[in-house]
């Protein structure tokens, strides 16, 4: 399977590619364009040989007259819009993620559990080809949508990735990694073996939505001397209405989701 074309390509829609399809209210339809393929909703249908061929940006009118904006989608049009088994990881989080755990070009990067896949693509994405994801799932209902998600989203299997239907505990004896990112039940009890497979100087990220989860995994980080520097953030995203001169902020916005806890993998003093 080739590599999906990211927005702005130069090439026109084809047979193949998938197409975010936007309606005036702003609803929003992801489809994957077939030969002989249609998308049918409530204000009519739309042929999808009627895209293929036409620049991205272009309007389509469905058979009831509703005109409908045509692009390809973002990374966050596919994290919103895939399959799904376990909640995903949204793009504001995978956002900070990738930048609170340095996640580079290059790195090794460990993640645990593998969900359905949106932070694995944002992670494999961060690192580039030169970098590797191992990604821990013990869920194979989950393993299964991750993968299929995350072929989907790179046109194939990503050659520097690797997903392991395994405890992530007993999966990193004997590893090494740059950087690890837990997005589990119970992180704290990864903190021992994380420790032990970051180098020195790697970053820790923990995903956790509750306080106590928190409170558990900055409990046993303190506890360990191998680890330092450690904070914990949440992200709040509230977007604004903007109509001429009414401009005001949204009535609802996407507000806390999870926080974010990071340590730093340190040498302990002699």
């Amino acid at each position: 399977m080739p590599l999906p074309r990211h927005p702005g390509h130069p090439d026109p829609f084809t047979v193949g590619d998938k197409v975010l399809l936007v309606d005036r209210k702003g609803r929003r339809y992801l489809q994957t364009l077939a030969e002989g393929g249609a998308f049918h909703f409530h204000s009519g249908v739309v042929h999808h040989e009627d895209l293929v061929g036409s620049p991205e940006g272009c309007t389509v009118r469905s058979s009831k007259g509703s005109s409908l904006v045509a692009v390809r989608p973002t990374s966050a049009d596919w994290t919103v819009k895939a399959p799904r088994g376990a909640q995903v990881v949204y793009p504001k989080d995978q956002a900070m993620i990738v930048q609170l755990a340095d996640v580079c070009p290059g790195a090794t990067v460990v993640e645990a559990g593998a969900g359905s896949g949106a932070l694995t693509s944002a992670l494999l994405r961060a690192v580039g080809p030169a970098g590797r994801v191992t990604s821990f799932e013990v869920r194979e209902d989950h393993a299964t949508i991750a993968r299929r998600n995350v072929e989907e989203r790179f046109g194939g299997p990503p050659p520097n990735w690797e997903l392991r239907v395994d405890d992530v505990v007993a999966g990193l004896d004997g590893s090494s990694a740059d950087r690890l990112v837990l997005d589990l039940l119970d992180p704290a009890e990864v903190v021992a073996a994380a420790a032990d497979a970051l180098r020195p100087g790697g970053i820790l990220l923990s995903y956790t939505p509750t306080v106590p989860q928190v409170m558990r995994v900055r409990e046993a980080l303190s506890n360990d001397e191998r680890w330092g520097m450690a904070q914990t953030v949440e992200t709040l995203v509230r977007g604004w209405h903007v109509d001429g001169l009414a401009v005001r902020p949204d009535h609802r916005m996407v507000a806390h989701t999870a926080f974010l806890t990071t340590a730093r993998r340190l040498v302990p003093r002699p």
